[in-house]
């Protein structure tokens, strides 16, 4: 699901933390950007650099995954890795429960979730200030199981 933006600092106060870190700012990289906060969360490297070379052409894949190591080393995206596909990008800060299919890898967000309250009482026991955290449950979608169903028709 790609309809939750990554919740990132304006592009300003990026570029800005991205200089004070001593880091240049090209048009492929602000590409890399601009394409990370306008599309979204569960970005993979690939599709980040097919949309970043809209935006600038130049845009190379060692520079997507350059930017991606610099803004995970920043704290300002994650990798999670679900399914066999590699990689995939979200913000890295708050909470994120997934849903993932084992067999197609559809991955469904939800936003119930007692790991909250979880959070709060490890707080407390062990004196951690947790900022974020991440909850997946593993299964086959509805679309898998239709698609089994009629296979064994």
């Amino acid at each position: 699901m790609r309809n939750h933006a990554i919740i990132l600092p304006m592009s300003t106060d990026l570029i800005q933390r991205l200089r004070a870190a001593g880091y240049k700012i090209t048009p492929p990289r602000l590409a890399v950007i601009e394409v990370i906060q306008r599309e979204g969360e569960h970005l993979n490297p690939q599709e980040i650099l097919e949309q970043a070379q809209a935006l600038h052409a130049q845009t190379g894949r060692a520079t997507v995954y350059r930017t991606l190591e610099l803004l995970t080393q920043l704290g300002i995206v994650r990798p999670i890795y679900v399914g066999d596909n590699g990689p995939t990008y979200i913000r890295a800060d708050g909470a994120h429960h997934h849903l993932v299919c084992s067999r197609c890898g559809r991955i469904v967000e939800f936003d119930a979730c007692a790991a909250d309250s979880m959070g709060c009482e490890l707080e407390s026991r062990f004196g951690f200030h947790i900022t974020s955290h991440l909850l997946e449950f593993y299964g086959i979608c509805p679309q898998c199981q239709t698609s089994d169903a009629s296979q064994s028709q």
